[in-house]
Parts: structure tokens; sequence; C-alpha cells
């Protein structure tokens, strides 16, 4: 069964939504190669996962565009027919207004959610066009793609530029067969907040106070759901949000 089973690269498995989808992938009976910057993490999911399904890890820091490169250059053969791809490596940085925002965290973000993202892909998609019909790239996306809110500035649009990217990115691979989709979350409890939040626990823990949000696995299980549809079947965006979360009427500026 592992032999024949199909490969998914996972960015940003060592936490959140990508340490989900590691799992229910592995689950699944799929071959993963795992990426992340924190190496003892991967060590540890691997040993976790290897029972399960063939498992290959890589360190990797997607804004680094010759880390890249080269795990993507040196795949062993086992690893090398991807069929999924799944860019979840991201992050937010501060929540403050933009006058008051930190120009590195912008750049970090740009660099990871924006130029990494593109990074991986770009070096995936000649072994993705190989796989042939039904092989998927999954770009994790958020609802910040589409909802302003105070302190959503860089981010919001990082995410804007997924989506946007997403769909263009269909038009160029769909007749090639790849799958293009852009998996949108909105209010998912996970490390992603703390970072935002710059390890702050009481602040993060109390974004989530009273409400029931998504959790990474919720989103995990609709990212293999997008991948194993028939190949004639592309989700274009998914936009999932807990029961919780509402919209709201603009804001109106008085005197």
């Amino acid at each position: 069964m592992h032999e024949a089973a199909p490969v998914a690269f996972i960015t940003g498995a060592t936490s959140g939504i990508g340490l989900a989808c590691a799992h229910c992938f592995a689950q699944a009976g799929w071959a993963l190669v795992l990426t992340g910057r924190r190496q003892e993490r991967l060590d540890a999911l691997q040993a976790t996962l290897e029972k399960s399904a063939p498992i290959y890890t890589a360190q990797l820091d997607v804004s680094d565009p010759h880390s890249v490169a080269n795990v993507v250059a040196d795949l062993p053969e086992r690893f090398q027919h991807v069929h999924t791809l799944i860019n979840n490596a991201g992050l937010a940085l501060g929540k403050g207004p933009a006058q008051s925002a930190e120009l590195e965290d912008w750049y970090r973000m740009i660099d990871t959610n924006i130029k990494g993202l593109v990074t991986v892909t770009r070096h995936l998609l000649p072994k993705l066009i190989a796989a042939g019909p039904g092989s998927t790239v999954i770009n994790l996306g958020s609802i910040a793609a589409h909802t302003p809110y105070p302190g959503g500035h860089v981010y919001g649009a990082t995410k804007a530029f997924v989506e946007q990217f997403s769909y263009n990115l269909r038009c160029d691979v769909g007749p090639q067969g790849v799958r293009v989709t852009d998996l949108a979350p909105g209010m998912t409890a996970s490390e992603f907040t703390l970072v935002r939040m710059k390890g702050d626990s009481s602040i993060a823990n109390s974004y989530y106070e009273g409400a029931q949000p998504l959790q990474p696995e919720d989103i995990a299980e609709q990212a293999l759901h997008v991948a194993s549809l028939p190949p004639h079947v592309n989700i274009t965006r998914l936009e999932v949000m807990p029961l919780c979360q509402q919209w709201s009427a603009p804001t109106i500026l008085r005197d």
C-alpha cells in the first residue's frame, strides 16, 4: 500500500493546520514530505507517523529561496512524484494599527506568506504537472482576504494575494490537469495567534474565550477532501468559518 501511496508535500508541518494535515493525510495512507523550521518537531512527527505512512522530513524556512530549491532538488526517489502541495506555512505578526506597526513584521509576513508560497509552488510545479490529472495545489488563505479589520493591514493583504494567485495559477496549470484551491479558514485555535501576539499567551488565550473556534483538524479534513476528489473536480475557493464567527455591519465613524 505504501509503495502506491500518493505524495503530499506540506509546508509548516510542525504546528497548527500543517501538523493536523500531516496526521490526517498519514491516516488516509498518503506518503508525506513534511517541512518546517523546527527540526526537533519534525523528528518527533516522523517518529509518530512513520508507522502509518512513508515520511520524509526536511528543515525548511520557505522565505529562504536557496533552501527551498535544495529541499525540492534533494527529495528521495520515493518522494519525487508529488501529487499534492499544501502551502500552509504562514504567519501574522502584531495586531496594532498600521501607524504603529513594525516594518520588520510587515516584511516577514510578505516574505513568508507571499514570497515563500510562490517560491515553493514554482519549484514543485513541474512535479505536479508530471503527476498528471488530479494533482492539486492547496494554498492556505484566510477570510482576512475579504474581511478587513483594524490591525489586519499587511496580513489581510498577503491573503488577498494568495487568493488571486490561486485563481491565476489555476488558469495556467488547469489545462495540464493540476487543480488549485484557496482554502480560507476563519477563526482557528492554534499557535498562529500565539505567534501573532509574540508569545503573549494571556492575549492569545483571551481571543478564544467564550467562543467555539475551528480546530486545525477541521481544516485538515477539508484539505484531504479537496485533494481526494475526482480529477475533473476543482474547488476553486473553500471558505470555512466556525458558526460562532458572524459578520457585522460596517463601523460608522461619527464626529
